[in-house]
């Protein structure tokens, strides 16, 4: 069967949208499953919606990657959200018509930087992993190209402001805090390492806008199932390796000037992307409320007997528990309009039930002293603060967790600590070694001693949690319930 391509599509009788030539607008750093399911489905959307008339030039960020296969497709690739939309089974299929192609800079630096020099630029898209912003002190000027990506980008913006171009606007996608500044700041290093003059540095600094953003769509990427990918091709008339699957929920949040709202096509398109002038409030409410409620709910869970997220979900009592901690007690505590808040928390509960992903428990269950910490203990202090009580599902979350950590406690191997649940089969739990040593020296406990040796244990918690009041005698009390009647008679509790 064909490869996918424009003729071919043609030949297939496709009469979705295509956009097969346009001015290179957007140069992106990344050519992976991720933005390919992301930013360019928003472009593609914008080109159609709001007459963007734009196309995106990907750039392999490291030596081995997608270039050749995606040229060979003339930048077209098929899309697939699947999930679940207000309860709604959603399987939505886009052919992205807005890659022109893809540069791989290691052997094609030149055409980069020919790029670079483009009036038609505008946008730099960036998605090279959490380790991928980062000032090291091997990359050079005259490199081809420069180690890092932001010295690869620091040579980019020095080849447009030679060539007399106006600046650009820089969305950094990476996974780390601050992302945008962190790479300003990066990019400032390697002006001053490379010895560039000070007209360049002003010109970086003052004539380009350098956005942190929060990125928030779970991307599978791939259909795995040799059958359904057989099927499909038979379906379109093509075969398309490059095939790419995402979930149907999307937010994009930029940090930035108002006026990045004229200049950038999204709002236009009614694509969900907004310019805000910060963007923690929005990352705080991702973490408070879609992390932690998986980590919140989802190791009582598991000791009831639930083995994937989406049955979670169609449990009348686990919902109910998740959902109460989500309204009752998280949203309550958080800096933004509560209404919106509200209408994240009933998408989250469409995510976790998306019929198309099978989202193991034990999977998410990986380090969860480090998430209960990060995710659900600012909640938990944030609400004892504000309402001078403890709230019911968080304190029954910290119970469960302590619960699955030292449930009929087996062995400590090298894989982690081996427990058994209630329905008779072992599991391992994973985390530090420190924190599975500690669980493993107090198998023995009576539960008021452990609950006692780990609300004190500060290398946990950053604190005492004894000093919270009352907190001692109700993880005790929530602990018994979990272990005497079970994981679902005590979330039902909290009810």
């Amino acid at each position: 069967m064909a490869v996918l391509n424009y003729q071919v599509l043609k030949d297939a009788g496709y009469d979705g949208y295509l956009l097969k030539d346009a001015p290179e607008k957007v140069m992106q750093f990344g050519e992976g499953n991720f933005l390919r399911a992301f930013v360019d489905d928003f472009f593609d959307i914008a080109n159609e919606k709001a007459g963007f008339n734009g196309k995106v030039v990907l750039v392999q960020p490291i030596a081995q990657g997608l270039t050749n296969l995606i040229n060979a497709q003339q930048g077209l690739y098929t899309l697939y959200l699947r999930g679940s939309e207000k309860g709604r089974k959603v399987d939505d299929k886009r052919v992205i018509s807005c890659v022109s192609r893809c540069v791989n800079p290691y052997g094609e630096w030149s055409k980069v930087l020919e790029l670079a020099q483009s009036p038609d630029l505008e946008i730099v898209v960036s998605n090279t992993t959490e380790a991928g912003i980062v000032h090291e002190g091997e990359s050079q000027f005259d490199q081809q190209p420069p180690i890092s990506f932001p010295a690869k980008l620091t040579r980019v913006l020095y080849e447009r402001f030679a060539a007399g171009q106006k600046g650009l606007i820089i969305l950094s996608c990476e996974l780390i805090d601050n992302n945008g500044k962190e790479l300003l700041r990066c990019v400032n290093q390697y002006i001053d390492d490379w010895g560039l003059s000070a007209d360049f540095k002003a010109w970086v600094n003052e004539e380009n806008i350098f956005c942190s953003t929060l990125v928030d769509r779970i991307v599978p990427g791939r259909i795995r199932d040799g059958k359904e990918v057989a099927a499909l091709a038979e379906k379109n008339g093509y075969d398309d390796p490059l095939t790419d699957v995402g979930e149907v929920f999307g937010f994009w949040a930029i940090e930035g000037p108002e006026e990045l709202n004229r200049r950038l096509p999204f709002q236009k398109a009614g694509v969900p992307v907004i310019v805000v002038p910060d963007v923690t409030p929005y990352k705080k409410r991702k973490v408070r409320i879609l992390n932690g409620a998986h980590t919140g709910f989802v190791l009582g869970a598991y000791l009831a007997g639930f083995d994937i997220v989406r049955d979670c979900m169609n449990d009348e009592t686990v919902l109910a528990f998740m959902n109460k901690m989500l309204y009752d007690e998280v949203i309550p505590t958080l800096p933004l309009d509560k209404e919106d808040c509200k209408q994240f928390a009933a998408a989250v509960q469409d995510r976790f039930n998306n019929p198309f992903v099978n989202h193991e428990l034990m999977s998410i269950s990986l380090n969860s002293t480090s998430k209960w910490r990060a995710r659900n203990m600012p909640t938990f202090l944030d609400y004892v603060a504000e309402k001078k009580e403890l709230p019911p599902c968080l304190t029954m979350s910290l119970a469960a967790y302590i619960a699955f950590y030292s449930n009929d406690i087996q062995a400590l191997n090298d894989k982690g600590l081996v427990c058994r649940r209630p329905k008779g089969n072992e599991y391992t739990v994973s985390d530090d070694r420190w924190v599975l040593e500690f669980f493993f020296a107090h198998k023995a406990d009576s539960i008021e001693e452990l609950t006692h040796a780990v609300l004190t244990n500060e290398q946990m918690w950053g604190q005492d949690l004894t000093k919270v009041a009352g907190l001692e005698e109700a993880i005790a009390k929530d602990l018994h319930l979990l272990r005497e009647q079970g994981a679902l008679a005590a979330y039902k509790a909290c009810l």
